[in-house]
Order: C-alpha cells, then structure tokens, then sequence
C-alpha cells in the first residue's frame, strides 16, 4: 500500500508526466535546440511546463535542462523532462520522463513514463513498485553468462554476458530490469550518469526487489550540482554485483 506521505506527491508526479504529454503532443519542432550541447526542442518545451508545476506544487526541483530551483523545499523532485533526447528526436519509441521526489530521508516516490508508448512505472518508499497498475518482478537471473544486460555508453569489451543491448534512455532501461525484460544494466559512459538519469529507476528497481548499487562506493542519492554515478543493477542480488565487479575492474584509464 502507498504510504500516506507519498500519496499527494505521487499524484503531482503523474499530473507533470500527462501535462508533459500533452505539451510534446502540441509540438512542431523536436530538432536541435541550439542552446547547449545535445538539447533539443523538446527538452526545453517538457522543461517548462515540468518545473512550473512542481514548483507551484510547493516542491524543490532539480532538473538537467534548467538547474536547481528551492533547493532547500521539504520535498526536492528530480527530473529528467525527456531522457532519450535523440531517441524521442528520431522516432525512437524509447524516451521517458522521469521524476524522483526526494525527502530528507531520501527517495520518496518515483514515476517513469515511457512517453512514446504511456507506459508509466511507479514506486513509493516501502510502498512497492508497479507498472501500469501491475506489480513489478525482475528475472531471476543470478550468472551474467546468462544475463541480457543493457549498457549506457560502450563497454570496452565483452565482459561475459549472454546478450548486450544500447537503448539510450537509462531511467527506461533500470525500469525494464525491475520488470524482469532485461536482467541487468551498466553504465559505462564517458561521464558516468547524473541523477536525474537514474534516480527514478533507483527507486522503482529497489522497490520491485532489483538490486542496485554505485561502483565506487559513493552514495547515489545526491543533489549536488554537477554530480556524477556509476550506476549498476541486476535483477538478482547475486547479478548486480557480478556486473559491479566487472564495471570496477575496467575503471577509467585501465
């Protein structure tokens, strides 16, 4: 059952992902932005209408595409507007809006939302984790030589498993190891992942049972400007670290 605490922010969560909708679904241009590095139209437009409605829901926000607003609000809600930029501008059905309400005991409530296909997961602290209504359950896979594991960026080499996918749109790609349609995630770019980039699918993995971790040890949950994470997560406890080790041992410049 969603704790009580939780309710009225996972209902904002899922009113910013439908007005997003409706914002990309009234848009001409989905090309280049021409503001900074790899933003696009859509980022901007999802960006606006997002934070306005967070913000005058009486919540922090920190978001990729404008920064951080009220930092210091009871809840803090990270977003992602659009994850998938290149994907959503090419017709690539797999992009997402992801959000993360943060508290000061960390995540709270969390929504990803498949905005090519309406598919929306959600998770609350202690509450659970589901997609479309259904509860969530990751495979059962324990050995990586049988895992299918998607990777964000490139892996330099082959380092075991049994299928590899790219997808491009980390928070989708955590959600589909809670459903069990992958088995586990790596992050392996260049950069490593910010926090609006997995914070969602943090939660939603953990509260479906998945496992997920930092490959260096440093705490996950952060809003800290610039803050970067080496995000790993299998469907098995046994998995996940399988996949954490073997991201460890190709650190940066080994």
């Amino acid at each position: 059952m969603t704790p009580t605490r939780a309710r009225p922010v996972l209902a904002v969560l899922h009113e910013v992902v439908t007005a997003i909708r409706c914002e990309l679904d009234g848009l001409d241009d989905w090309g280049v932005a021409g503001t900074v590095d790899g933003q696009y139209q859509h980022d901007l437009a999802a960006d606006r209408v997002g934070v306005e409605m967070l913000e005058s829901a009486g919540f922090g926000v920190f978001s990729e595409e404008s920064g951080l607003h009220h930092p210091h609000r009871e809840v803090v809600v990270v977003i992602d507007p659009v994850d998938g930029s290149t994907n959503a501008s090419r017709g690539l059905p797999w992009y997402a809006t992801s959000l993360c309400a943060l508290d000061s005991a960390g995540p709270l409530a969390a929504v990803v939302a498949n905005q090519a296909t309406g598919t929306r997961f959600e998770a609350t602290r202690a509450g659970g984790a589901t997609v479309d209504g259904l509860r969530l359950e990751p495979a059962s896979v324990t050995a990586m030589e049988a895992a299918v594991v998607a990777t964000s960026g490139y892996p330099p080499a082959h380092l075991g498993w049994a299928q590899l996918r790219c997808l491009g749109a980390a928070a989708l790609d955590l959600c589909a190891v809670a459903s069990g349609a992958l088995d586990g995630f790596i992050d392996f770019g260049a950069r490593s992942l910010a926090p609006w980039d997995y914070l969602g699918g943090l939660l939603i993995c953990r509260e479906a049972g998945a496992a997920v971790t930092e490959v260096f040890g440093r705490e996950p949950v952060t809003v800290e400007p610039g803050a970067r994470r080496t995000i790993v997560a299998g469907g098995t406890a046994e998995l996940c670290e399988a996949l954490r080790a073997a991201r460890f041992a190709h650190r940066p410049g080994d």
